[in-house]
């Protein structure tokens, strides 16, 4: 590639992603990564039934925060040294907002999934179809395009099909193939 070709493309960059937008994004990850770490060192090692320490439940979900801390810091080092502190903030414009919105609304959708749906009460496979379900019709509502915005009772059979399909397969996946008991 060449050298020009290269300073386009980073140039396309820093005005899809201005640095202080790096930083906030940054700041966010290693928090989630710290958050998840502190988890997975507070799961149940399961040392009183002998449980090799490879496979003990909060490894994976550890490695996974240590990863994001990692990759958090990295990205706060890179939007410093592109001027995180020193550049004019750069107004959002309207595809900006409507991309925190929609992940605004994802946010909104996981926490309600992780807080309200799992663990009271519901069964997995039916926390996780409602979860699912409710995600495809509400992205779907908040289309860009206005001929996908509408919700005809075809759209919402197939997105509740697609719903419990995931959440069963998942479902058997971990509680048959992996011997993982879920919620």
């Amino acid at each position: 590639m060449s050298k020009v070709g290269h300073e386009s493309e980073e140039g396309d960059h820093d005005k899809v992603s201005p640095p202080r937008s790096d930083f906030r994004d940054a700041v966010a990850w290693t928090g989630l990564g710290v958050v998840t770490l502190i988890g997975s060192i507070r799961m149940d090692r399961l040392e009183s039934q002998n449980i090799n320490p490879v496979t003990i439940p909060g490894l994976l979900p550890g490695l996974l925060g240590l990863g994001m801390v990692l990759l958090g810091l990295v990205l706060a080092l890179r939007s410093w040294r592109r001027g995180a502190f020193t550049l004019a903030e750069v107004p959002a414009d309207p595809l900006h907002r409507e991309q925190r919105k929609r992940v605004a609304i994802a946010i909104a959708l996981c926490v309600g999934y992780s807080v309200v749906l799992i663990g009271h009460g519901l069964p997995f496979w039916l926390a996780s179809s409602i979860y699912v379900t409710v995600s495809i019709l509400v992205f779907r509502r908040i289309s860009p395009n206005p001929a996908e915005r509408g919700l005809p009772p075809r759209i919402i059979a197939r997105a509740l099909v697609i719903g419990v399909s995931a959440s069963v397969i998942t479902w058997l996946v971990f509680e048959r193939l992996f011997l993982v008991r879920l919620p």
